[in-house]
């Protein structure tokens, strides 16, 4: 695990890195390219242009009331998801059992010992008839009552999925009580009912180890859900902010002083950003709620886990993001967008259906494994894999550095067709007119 958190921070360490590279050079050779003529900005204004753009997406998606919106909603829905749990279901430190005639001490021992194994403390109270035990039992005083070690009374019927403290040691204690009075029935001595209660179950020989049965936590499944709305939403503010600039003719004005890679890029960073705050809130309140109200849902919750969360909605909305952009400079119409739409969120949604379902199973499948290393889908299936527990850092690594190399590429052309399609107006830019043009 530690080797895994390493690799999550020298993840987000290289994207930092790499940022600040690529800005230093964009800068270098902004400084390069100045001529005296007036085409061209100031030095100071052409190494911060990519900056200007960026804080002005930036600027207007936190001043959105969507924005705010959102946010809360999502806050929102994050709280509920962590406090309706605990309150349905109250984390309880003491255990009541209420005791109607005798119970041999080699029982009560054995009922501390099974609430010990539960964090909890076992407390007896002794009744003198059944009705008062009833009473207390109905009303919530005591959990359960033994009556003279043959019946066990419960306020409700304990269903087969019940997983909760008192139906643990009632359906053991049962169990005990049960084979406790047949001993007594079978008229065996005191040494022989010793023997049996003390017998030891028959080795079992296993030919090959089993490996680990493993569930994804919810931690993990809480990230796959925030990375597939967020990037659902933030594309397609791409996609919008894109296609809304073109059909006005802001864009002819933008372009007059900023490059399009320049201007793709700022637009692509500035709404980037705004996810990425949006997303450590919700991050942070989860973590707050979770341990004032002591709810146990993000049990176990490492910062490999949180930070590779974090990593994977930038790497893959690093990925996507280039794409809703280009397809925005095709199209000026919002029945076009829609049309667009559907088909760029169909790898989305495919890794994200198979995710939340593998996440189900006891272990990761190989469809899974698969989706980590492709970057369209890696974003989810990557996450629910370090819930699993079951990936090694380098294999962290080489999904993250697959993406990247990916990205970049798609960048590259996903900027060549934005160039060529943005200034297009009058229909639809298909991809063979893009192919083309020179």
């Amino acid at each position: 695990m530690k080797a895994l958190r390493f690799a999550v921070i020298a993840t987000a360490v290289v994207l930092s890195v790499a940022f600040r590279l690529w800005r230093r050079r964009r800068r270098r050779d902004a400084s390069a390219s100045t001529t005296p003529t007036r085409r061209h900005a100031p030095r100071q204004f052409v190494a911060s242009d990519v900056g200007l753009v960026m804080g002005r997406e930036l600027r207007e998606r936190l001043r959105s009331h969507f924005y705010l919106l959102g946010t809360i909603a999502i806050v929102l829905v994050v709280g509920a998801a962590i406090v309706i749990p605990t309150l349905t279901h109250p984390k309880s430190t003491s255990e009541s059992i209420g005791v109607v005639g005798t119970l041999s001490t080699s029982t009560r021992s054995w009922l501390a010992t099974s609430g010990q194994a539960f964090g909890v403390h076992v407390r007896f109270v002794e009744f003198s008839d059944v009705a008062h035990a009833r009473t207390d039992v109905s009303s919530g005083r005591v959990d359960f009552a033994v009556v003279n070690g043959l019946e066990l009374v419960v306020k409700t019927g304990i269903s087969p999925g019940d997983t909760s403290t008192t139906a643990y040691i009632v359906q053991a204690l049962a169990a005990r009580l049960g084979t406790q009075r047949a001993l007594a029935a079978a008229h065996l001595s005191a040494q022989q009912a010793a023997t049996l209660a003390h017998s030891a179950p028959v080795p079992i020989v296993a030919l090959h180890r089993a490996g680990p049965v493993k569930h994804v936590n919810a931690t993990s499944i809480i990230g796959v859900i925030l990375i597939f709305v967020m990037l659902q939403q933030y594309n397609t503010w791409i996609l919008m902010g894109v296609m809304e600039e073109k059909a006005s003719r802001v864009i002819e004005v933008l372009l007059s002083t900023v490059r399009p890679v320049r201007l793709l890029a700022g637009k692509v960073m500035g709404i980037g950003l705004a996810a990425l705050l949006q997303a450590s809130v919700v991050v942070a309140f989860a973590l707050v709620v979770s341990s004032v109200v002591g709810s146990d849902l993000l049990h176990g919750t490492g910062t490999a886990q949180i930070l590779g969360t974090l990593v994977w909605l930038v790497l893959g909305y690093s990925l996507y993001s280039w794409v809703y952009a280009a397809a925005g400079s095709m199209a000026e119409r919002q029945d076009q967008i829609q049309s667009l739409a559907l088909p760029l969120s169909l790898p989305l949604i495919v890794g994200y259906v198979v995710t939340l379902t593998a996440a189900s199973s006891p272990t990761p499948s190989l469809l899974l494994k698969v989706f980590a290393y492709i970057p369209l889908t890696a974003p989810f299936a990557m996450t629910a894999l370090v819930g699993f527990g079951g990936v090694a850092w380098w294999q962290f690594a080489l999904s993250a550095l697959t993406s990247i190399v990916c990205t970049l590429g798609i960048a590259r052309l996903a900027t060549g067709i934005y160039r060529r399609a943005i200034l297009r107006t009058g229909r639809r830019v298909r991809l063979k007119d893009v192919r083309r043009s020179t």
